[in-house]
C-alpha cells in the first residue's frame, strides 16, 4: 500500500471544479488504492473493474481523465476503454497502465490514441504529477474516425462470412451435412444486404421487420439439404456472433452513440430471418410428411396386390 499522507501528493491544477477520472483496473485493491490517491489530490473518481463497467460509465458521464490498467485480463482490454473514451470525451486524458510496458504493446496503443503509457508499480507522487502535467497540455491528437454500424457491417461483409465459415467448420453436428463454401454460405450476402438497410432505415423496435423472401427460400433450402431444425438455430446463433466479432474489431470506429441501437436492431433483424426460415423450413416439412399421411390411412384407396 503506498503512503498517502498528504504531503506525498500534488494538488491537481486550479479549476472551478475538480477534474473527474475513470479508474479501470480488474484488481480490487489498485482500484481502492489509486481511488484513495486520487480523491487525497483533488479529483473526483469514479472506478469500473471491467470493460463493460467501463464503458457504461463513459457512455453516462463526462471524464477529464481515463486510467486503465492495460491488461484485464486480455491485453486488448485496456485498449478498447481507452478507443471507447476518445469517441465518447475526445478532449479527455487517456493513460494505460502496464506491468509488461513492450514494444508491441507501446505501439499499439499510441495508434489506439492513448496518450501516456505508465509502467507499474506507479508512485502516487509521480502519477499525480503525470495527470496534472497532461491535463495543463490538454489533448492534442485528432479525433478518431466515425463509421456507422451500418458501414462497418458492409464494409465487412466477406471477412464476417469468412468468420462465420470458421465458426460453422467447429460444429461437428452442422458440418454433418457435407456442403462446399459456397453453398453453405449462399444466403449470407443478401442477409448482410438486408441487415445493414435495415440499420440505415431503421424501424421501431418491436415492430415487425419486414418479410424476407431470401430468409424464406433459405429455410426452404436447409430443408432439402437435410438440416435439422436445430441446426439451422445453431448457424443463426453463429452469425450473431460472428457480427458481433465484426463490431469489436472495429471498436475504435464506432459511433458509440448509436451503438446500442445498433446492435439491438442487429438482433432483432437476425433473429426476425430466423422465425422466417423456421416457417418455410417447418412447411416444407409438412408438405413431405402429408403424402405419407395420406397413405398410411386406412381408408385411403389403395390397389389391392393379386
Amino acid at each position: 500500500m503506498p503512503n498517502l499522507d498528504a504531503e506525498n501528493v500534488l494538488l491537481p491544477y486550479e479549476s472551478s471544479a475538480l477534474p473527474r477520472v475513470l479508474l479501470v483496473d480488474d484488481d480490487e485493491s489498485v482500484l481502492d488504492t489509486l481511488s484513495q490517491v486520487l480523491q487525497i489530490s483533488g479529483f473526483q473518481v469514479s472506478s469500473a473493474a471491467n470493460v463493460n463497467q467501463a464503458l457504461a460509465l463513459i457512455g453516462a458521464q463526462t471524464f477529464d481523465v481515463l486510467l486503465s490498467d492495460l491488461h484485464m485480463p486480455r491485453p486488448g482490454d485496456g485498449l478498447t476503454v481507452v478507443s471507447a473514451m476518445r469517441h465518447t470525451n475526445p478532449k479527455a486524458v487517456t493513460l494505460l497502465c502496464s506491468a509488461f510496458p513492450e514494444m508491441q504493446a507501446a505501439t499499439t496503443a499510441i495508434l489506439h490514441q492513448a496518450d501516456e503509457i505508465l509502467v507499474k508499480p506507479l508512485r502516487p507522487d509521480n502519477l499525480i504529477k503525470i495527470i496534472n502535467e497532461r491535463m495543463k497540455l490538454g489533448v492534442n491528437t485528432p479525433p478518431l474516425p466515425v463509421e456507422s454500424v451500418a458501414d462497418i457491417l458492409e464494409r465487412s461483409t466477406q471477412s464476417s462470412i469468412e468468420e462465420w465459415l470458421h465458426l460453422v467448420d467447429g460444429e461437428p453436428e452442422v458440418i454433418s451435412v457435407p456442403l462446399d463454401d459456397e453453398a453453405r454460405c449462399a444466403h449470407l450476402p443478401q442477409l448482410f444486404r438486408e441487415l445493414v438497410y435495415r440499420l440505415r432505415f431503421p424501424i421501431k423496435l418491436g415492430t415487425r421487420a419486414p418479410a424476407s423472401t431470401a430468409a424464406a427460400e433459405h429455410g426452404l433450402r436447409r430443408n432439402q439439404q437435410g438440416y435439422s431444425a436445430a441446426m439451422l438455430v445453431e448457424e443463426s446463433r453463429m452469425l450473431q456472433v460472428s457480427i458481433f466479432q465484426t463490431l469489436q474489431d472495429n471498436l475504435k470506429r464506432i459511433d458509440f452513440s448509436v451503438l446500442l441501437v445498433g446492435v439491438m436492431a442487429i438482433a432483432d433483424e437476425v433473429d426476425s430471418q430466423l422465425a422466417q426460415q423456421m416457417a418455410s423450413y417447418i412447411s416444407e416439412s409438412k408438405t413431405d410428411v402429408e403424402p405419407m399421411k395420406a397413405w398410411m390411412n386406412p381408408n385411403h384407396s389403395r390397389r389391392q396386390v393379386a
